[in-house]
């Protein structure tokens, strides 16, 4: 498949298209990555067109009412999501952003709403999970994240406090993701923010560019398809993450 450009115009040597009078020096960029950039490794996306997640309803396995109902069929979908991420393996968009990581001399902050460890895995450092990770679990006696790879099934005690309290470091519906204040700071500084694999339907995740758009940010999206957001974005580029993260940063790092 070879991928699409949705909009035409004068580049700058960082990817993005020109116009409307910016042409400022790229220093400090804000990546936003979703479930379409690990889809490739084989992890599902999050949500299939009936509406289920893994032949789940998002109710009965990812909200804090969920696990309070039925904490063993929570445990359980969990332990099944561990697995799928331990066996997954980093794809070439995973490899193009470490590569971005290492050489970039400016500012980088690569917001993942995926809570696999695929971008680690691929050499990435400046990474954060806003809704979790897979590999971790939090203990909600006493405040501890741990690494984490086997089950919560049977209802393990925490290593640091020894409550049977641990449950999957993941963000659920309601809950508000990590590190927001952070996240906020490093848009309104961002000179460019890209846009990867996302559906554009989750918030808040959802509202970013329009965040970086007030702030005179460039926005650039690289996804499979249009999003529900793609109208905010200066740009979209349309093809699968392997193919068109690569060509990007190829261009940024030329």
């Amino acid at each position: 498949m070879t991928a699409r450009m949705a909009r035409n115009g004068p580049r700058n040597k960082f990817g993005v298209i020109a116009g409307e009078g910016c042409m400022k020096p790229i220093r400090t960029i804000v990546v936003l990555t979703g479930a379409g950039v690990s889809a490739e490794s084989g992890l599902q996306t999050f949500r299939a067109a009936d509406g289920l997640w893994e032949d789940h309803r998002v109710e009965d396995v990812a909200t804090p009412e969920a696990f309070a109902r039925d904490p063993a069929l929570v445990q359980r979908f969990y332990d099944m999501r561990r697995a799928a991420i331990m066996a997954a393996r980093p794809n070439p968009a995973h490899a193009a952003l470490a590569r971005l990581d290492a050489a970039w001399p400016g500012e980088l902050l690569i917001v993942t709403q995926n809570i696999d460890d695929l971008h680690e895995r691929a050499g990435a450092r400046r990474v954060l999970h806003m809704h979790g990770e897979g590999l971790s679990a939090w203990c909600t006696a006493c405040d501890a994240r741990l690494r984490w790879t086997g089950t919560l099934l049977d209802d393990p005690p925490c290593p640091s406090c020894g409550a049977r309290a641990l449950r999957p470091d993941i963000v659920w519906f309601g809950e508000m993701p990590y590190r927001m204040d952070e996240i906020f700071v490093a848009l309104r500084e961002a000179d460019l923010f890209v846009s990867i694999g996302t559906s554009g339907a989750v918030y808040p995740a959802a509202g970013f560019v329009r965040q970086a758009r007030e702030c005179g940010t460039r926005t650039l999206e690289l996804n499979l398809e249009r999003s529900q957001g793609s109208t905010w974005f200066h740009e979209s580029r349309l093809g699968p993450a392997s193919t068109v993260v690569p060509e990007w940063v190829e261009e940024v790092l030329a």
